[in-house]
């Protein structure tokens, strides 16, 4: 056996202060691996969807010469699939009697941050074309009508005699009418 022609060397001892400062360095280098992680790959936090157009803060496209309009029924759903539910709704001027002709109008929202004011932006059914709407939904992103006629304009607009199971979906840009049932006598 060789001895070593240095005898005292200070780190062939472990003493305590030694295993603290190990310890300690070892400590730094793990918390600065942690703060130097890359975030979580994939995913980003997709912004909230806007609530659906208020249907009653709209001024809808409709001549009632000096009476009012009124909101007869309303649904909403999402129909461009953006994430963001539009409100369809029925409207016709309010009327003394007889069955008053409806429209049917899409809202979304404006363009623009937060939560900006609502807005037609198609109209499904004219009231010009003399139509009521009995049955109306809004489901897997189809808006679907039974909407009420008249074979003739002597038929009184108290009682429409034709019927039609109508639906409107989202292609292309615009609103396609899907194949209507032939009009049928109620």
């Amino acid at each position: 056996m060789q001895t070593s022609a240095v005898t005292d060397l200070a780190h062939t001892h472990a003493r305590p202060v030694h295993w603290l400062a190990t310890a300690t360095a070892m400590a730094g280098v793990v918390a600065l691996a942690g703060l130097l992680q890359p975030g979580p790959a994939g995913a980003t936090a997709a912004p909230a969807p806007l609530p659906a157009p208020d249907a009653a803060a709209v001024r809808f496209p409709l001549e009632c010469g000096g009476a009012p309009s009124k909101i007869a029924q309303r649904a909403t759903g999402d129909l461009d699939g953006d994430g963001n539910p539009e409100t369809v709704a029925v409207v016709h001027c309010e009327a003394g009697s007889g069955t008053p002709p409806s429209g049917i109008y899409v809202l979304t929202h404006g363009k623009g941050g937060g939560s900006p004011a609502a807005r037609v932006v198609a109209t499904l059914v004219e009231p010009s074309q003399l139509k009521t709407v009995s049955g109306f939904a809004v489901r897997d992103g189809a808006v679907r009508a039974t909407l009420l006629g008249y074979s003739s304009p002597d038929v009184p607009s108290c009682c429409p005699d034709q019927k039609e199971q109508v639906m409107w979906h989202w292609k292309g840009g615009a609103f396609v009418r899907s194949a209507q049932a032939e009009a049928r006598a109620v």
